[in-house]
């Protein structure tokens, strides 16, 4: 089961394609994802907690799912967390927690107030399968100065050039810092890895 859902996820397309899977994975993610090892919330949340000062200040996690990277922003120190996600299915999951502030739905575009949060995570959201790279504009975009987003891109993602050439158009014209960059476990049980990024708007 975990095999066929991950398969499905990855070779997802459109955002309707993406949402229906999301949802009817919903009930068996989290089983089928820490039976391959999950290694990227926690490593996000790490890597964030390192050049945070305020760790009460909001954090919005964007693609928040049934609420793992919101839950390793908590273990990491974060105390104020909002969730937002494609699937109804997921968000009720994630709002079972009770780690998040407030949760919502989006659909059609990434719906985050500009200046409204400080910091973003979108944890293993942008790439393969998942949200386009438009994403990662929109979300810097959304950031105050100053602001910061931590994100990844698997293996299949990073198969792509078009991901990290991203990253660059905000580095190389310094519209941006890249803080931190990691390579590390992403699902082991999938020998799949991931980079851990950081980015910080000028």
């Amino acid at each position: 089961m975990a095999d066929t859902f991950l398969d499905k996820v990855y070779a997802a397309r459109s955002e309707d394609d993406t949402r229906d899977i999301y949802d009817a994975w919903a009930a068996s993610y989290e089983a089928e994802v820490s039976e391959n090892g999950y290694a990227t919330p926690g490593r996000c949340a790490a890597a964030l907690a390192t050049v945070t000062k305020d760790m009460n200040a909001p954090v919005l996690d964007f693609g928040c799912g049934t609420g793992l990277s919101g839950l390793a922003l908590k273990l990491a120190g974060f105390g104020t967390i909002d969730g937002v996600d494609l699937s109804a299915e997921m968000l009720a999951l994630a709002d079972a927690k009770g780690i998040y502030r407030q949760t919502r739905q989006v659909t059609g575009d990434t719906a985050v107030e500009p200046g409204a949060y400080q910091t973003i995570a979108a944890i293993g959201v942008i790439g393969a399968g998942a949200a386009p790279i438009s994403v990662l504009n929109d979300l810097m975009h959304a950031l105050p100065k100053g602001g910061r987003l931590v994100f990844s891109f698997n293996d299949h993602t990073l198969e792509d050039p078009v991901h990290e050439a991203c990253i660059c158009e905000w580095t190389d014209c310094s519209a941006a810092r890249l803080l931190f960059r990691e390579r590390g476990d992403h699902l082991p049980g999938q020998n799949l890895k991931s980079n851990v990024y950081i980015l910080e708007k000028a």
